[in-house]
C-alpha cells in the first residue's frame, strides 16, 4: 500500500483577488507562484501562493468570485489551516507583524498540540501558525525576495482543522483508507498523522452538532493530499470507488493530475500529484507568478477570458 506523504495543497474562495493577492505577498510573505484561472471556470482568477516553486505541501491557492458573500460558520467544513514557522521567536515576530498591518489574530497559545499564533486574513479566513520544531516539507525553498525575513518564514502547511458532525465517519476515511495514523483523541477531537510524527501530514478532526457552514469569502473549498506520481494516482482511485465513494475520475490540471471525492460528511479531497509542477507550461523559476498563464487547453481563448478579468492591482 502507498503512503500519504503529506499536504498537498488548500483552496480557497476569495472575493477580491487584489486585496488577497496583497495580503499573502506583502503581509505573509509568500511567494505569488501562479496567476492563472480555474479550469472549470475561466471566467475566474485563481491564484496560488507558496514557496520559492509553489512546491506540493506549501500552496494555499485561492478562486476569486468577484459576487461571493460571506461565509456562515457552521459544522461538515475545513475550518482552520496550520502554517508552519521555525521557532517561538517567529511567533514573538508575527505577532507584531499582525499589530503593525491590523491583522485579526489571538494571544500566543496551544493548537493541536502545538505552540501556536492564531489569527484570520481580511475575509474571516482561519489561521494558526505553529511552531514547527525542525518539521517542514523536505522540498521546500526559502523565497529570497519575501517581504518576510528567512528565518521567520512560512515553511509550508501543518495542521489543517476538519469540524463534522460525525468524527468517526472522517477518522475511519483517513485511517482504513488512506492509512493515516491516529495520535490524540478526547470527547470531540481527534489528531490524525499521514507520516507519525510528522505535522506536514495532520489533520485535526472536531465534533461539532448543528447547521453545515455556507460557504462564502475566506470558506475552504477543499483539501489535496499528494501522492507522487500517475501511478500512485490510479490506485487511490481505485481504492476510493472501492469504498464506495464517488470519483471524478483522473483530471489533467496540467502543473499535476487529481482525482476528487467527497467523504460522508461531505468533506471535498483532492488527491494530486506532486508533478509536474508550476514551470510545465514554461515559466521558469525567476519568473513564476508574474503573468497570467494559461494551461495549453486554454491558451487559444486567451482574449476572450483576459476580457473577462480584471486586472490584479499591486498595492
Amino acid at each position: 500500500m502507498y503512503k500519504i506523504p503529506g499536504h498537498h495543497h488548500i483552496s480557497m474562495i476569495t472575493k477580491n483577488a487584489s486585496q488577497n493577492n496583497h495580503f499573502y505577498r506583502s503581509i505573509l510573505g509568500l511567494r505569488r507562484a501562479k496567476i492563472t484561472v480555474n479550469q472549470d471556470d475561466p471566467s475566474m482568477y485563481h491564484l496560488f501562493f507558496g514557496d520559492k516553486t509553489g512546491s506540493p505541501g506549501t500552496e494555499l491557492s485561492f478562486f476569486e468570485i468577484p459576487p461571493v458573500g460571506r461565509t456562515h460558520r457552521g459544522t461538515n467544513a475545513i475550518t482552520r489551516i496550520g502554517l508552519l514557522v521555525p521557532s517561538e521567536d517567529s511567533l514573538q515576530y508575527w505577532q507584531s507583524r499582525f499589530e503593525e498591518y491590523g491583522v485579526e489574530h489571538g494571544e500566543i497559545t496551544e493548537f493541536s498540540n502545538h505552540t501556536a499564533l492564531l489569527f484570520e486574513d481580511p475575509e474571516g479566513l482561519r489561521f494558526a501558525l505553529l511552531v514547527s520544531n525542525g518539521a517542514k516539507v523536505e522540498h521546500w525553498e526559502t523565497w529570497k525576495k519575501s517581504t518576510v525575513p528567512a528565518e521567520h518564514q512560512i515553511q509550508g502547511m501543518g495542521t489543517v482543522e476538519i469540524t463534522v458532525r460525525r468524527l468517526d465517519k472522517l477518522a475511519n476515511t483517513l485511517t482504513e483508507l488512506f492509512g493515516y495514523k491516529e495520535v490524540s483523541r478526547t470527547e470531540t477531537s481527534a489528531i490524525f498523522q499521514s507520516i507519525e510524527g510528522e505535522v506536514f501530514g495532520e489533520i485535526v478532526i472536531k465534533s461539532l452538532d448543528g447547521p453545515s457552514e455556507k460557504p462564502g469569502r475566506g470558506s475552504i473549498h477543499h483539501l489535496a493530499i499528494r501522492v507522487k506520481n500517475d501511478q500512485e494516482l490510479a490506485y487511490w482511485n481505485e481504492q476510493v470507488r472501492a469504498r464506495g465513494f464517488q470519483s471524478s475520475g483522473i483530471v489533467d490540471r496540467f502543473y499535476f493530475k487529481s482525482l476528487y471525492f467527497r467523504e460522508s460528511n461531505g468533506i471535498l479531497f483532492e488527491i494530486a500529484t506532486d508533478g509536474p509542477g508550476f514551470t510545465a507550461d514554461g515559466d521558469s523559476i525567476e519568473t513564476l507568478g508574474e503573468k497570467l498563464v494559461l494551461p495549453p487547453f486554454l491558451e487559444d481563448r486567451r482574449v476572450e477570458i483576459e476580457a473577462n478579468l480584471k486586472p490584479i492591482e499591486e498595492f
